[in-house]
């Protein structure tokens, strides 16, 4: 586990724009089986996740365009059994953190794996999931 006081300002970095913070499987499967779209980031506490994947995930709302339903999250080595259950959503997708998934009516259409994240800046990330909106949103 990592210090609360090294996590929560990164938990805040998505809850302050909209995201809603999972923290059991029971509130992981309730989200995962709305109607409509979701949008879960499996949150880290590693470089990419800082420098790129929760700023372009924080630059994909800007502007005009299409938008998931819901904005969840998931901690991974916070919250363990949360982020477990979510994985099990992402099969048959490896263990991934950061990552960000997009479900329509509680299917899997679009998953964005670690390596997808690593080496591209936020701006690229940003384009790449507007991309996705609008394609499933």
């Amino acid at each position: 586990m990592y210090p609360e006081e090294l996590t929560t300002p990164m938990i805040e970095d998505l809850t302050s724009i909209g995201f809603t913070e999972l923290k059991t499987p029971s509130q992981v499967d309730a989200a995962f089986k709305e109607p409509g779209t979701t949008l879960c980031v499996v949150n880290s506490v590693c470089g990419c996740a800082a420098g790129t994947c929760r700023p372009g995930v924080r630059a994909s709302f800007q502007g005009g365009g299409k938008h998931p339903a819901r904005l969840v999250t998931v901690f991974a080595g916070v919250d363990n059994e949360a982020t477990a259950q979510a994985r099990n959503h992402f099969l048959p997708y490896p263990p991934s953190s950061p990552s960000i998934a997009l479900l329509k009516d509680g299917k899997l259409v679009h998953f964005v794996e670690r390596h997808h994240i690593e080496g591209r800046s936020a701006e690229m990330i940003a384009a790449h999931l507007k991309d996705v909106y609008d394609e499933f949103c």
